[in-house]
């Protein structure tokens, strides 16, 4: 099957986008019911007293420069978080369909298929391999033929790892004609992995997830970019609702792609590897610390030998981590965040 979009809902397919107020900003605009005049505190360039572009395709173009693709295979959304959503509503029929995701991972993968009504596949990753893909449980899932999405999170989130590359080929290879594969690259710029959107080309059926909250410091923005076969990427913008990005966040996120907002940005990168790899060396030494494993992302996942006390070590250092002792696979431990130099060293002294 080379169109993905042939395992999308048949009504999706069918469906007809909204027709939103045409755009042409080189018209004065009396169309869409807009208010003529900007309020007291907007300070934004483009007035928000307007509506934003449809679908901005400015911040599209930028987004596509900075991972390396095509203009038609990015779709600018409100975090990765909706992106997850559209893939769900999109390809997932409820009672019918299902979805595998690879625990311990990313939850809002299992969140957006349980409110589509997929059933959720859980897969575990193999913790005595650090983490890994167990291939052939997903491969023979995917045969069964009612998977319609795999999400791979590489590097990992709560452990940190970037699954091996030849795992997450085999994966694409047993999930052609059956389903998407949608892997999550959210910390992929604090790695030395390369991006598996290169394989988009030649396998039609994989959907990256990049995301601008993390290494371009704009979680508060919520700029997610979905980079998929243009297919794919044309049939979701039916169901994206129109102006759905702020324009606060699309002058804010075309700023930091700047030339100079990019060189920061890898300044920034590289000033925290290194503050992590000192975090994980001088964490390693610290008495009830069993163990912190290898990271290619921006935190560490760490476990105590009592979790409790460690937290609230460091609640009394005002400083606040993810305790993840309540899932499988994790029962002593800790998603410590790599701070400023600042933070880190306060951290490293509540739990001395």
């Amino acid at each position: 099957m080379n169109d993905p979009v042939a395992l999308a809902r048949p009504e999706i397919r069918a469906l007809a986008a909204y027709e939103h107020a045409a755009w042409d900003p080189a018209l004065e605009r009396l169309h869409a019911n807009e208010l003529p005049w900007r309020s007291l505190s907007d300070r934004s360039i483009a007035g928000l007293n307007r509506y934003p572009e449809p679908h901005p395709d400015a911040l599209a173009a930028r987004l596509a420069d900075l991972y390396g693709v095509e203009r038609g295979r990015t779709l600018a959304c409100r975090g990765s978080d909706e992106a997850i959503d559209l893939l769900v509503r999109a390809f997932c029929t409820a009672g019918r369909d299902a979805v595998i995701v690879c625990p311990p991972t990313f939850g809002m993968y299992a969140v957006a298929a349980r409110i589509q009504g997929a059933e959720v596949v859980s897969m575990p990753l193999d913790r005595e391999a650090g983490y890994a893909l167990d291939v052939p449980q997903v491969a023979a899932r995917c045969a069964r033929g009612d998977i319609r999405l795999v999400f791979l999170c590489t590097p990992n989130n709560p452990t940190g790892n970037a699954l091996d590359a030849g795992s997450v080929h085999a994966v694409v290879e047993a999930a052609a004609g059956r389903a998407l594969v949608v892997i999550d690259e959210a910390y992929i710029e604090f790695s030395a992995a390369a991006s598996f959107a290169s394989m988009i080309g030649r396998s039609p059926h994989v959907v990256v997830l990049r995301t601008l909250s993390k290494a371009y410091g704009l979680a508060g923005a919520r700029i997610g970019t979905l980079v998929a076969d243009p297919r794919i990427v044309a049939l979701l913008r039916r169901i994206v609702p129109p102006y759905a990005i702020a324009q606060p966040s699309i002058e804010a996120a075309l700023e930091a792609l700047s030339t100079g907002g990019r060189r920061i940005a890898r300044e920034r990168i590289a000033a925290l590897v290194r503050e992590r790899e000192r975090l994980r060396a001088a964490l390693t030494q610290l008495p009830g610390v069993l163990r912190v494993w290898p990271s290619d992302a921006n935190f560490l996942l760490v476990e105590f030998e009592a979790p409790a006390a460690a937290l609230a070590r460091l609640h009394a250092a005002r400083l606040l981590v993810r305790d993840f002792t309540d899932r499988p696979g994790l029962g002593h431990a800790l998603r410590i965040t790599v701070g400023s130099p600042e933070q880190n060293d306060r951290l490293l002294g509540s739990l001395a």
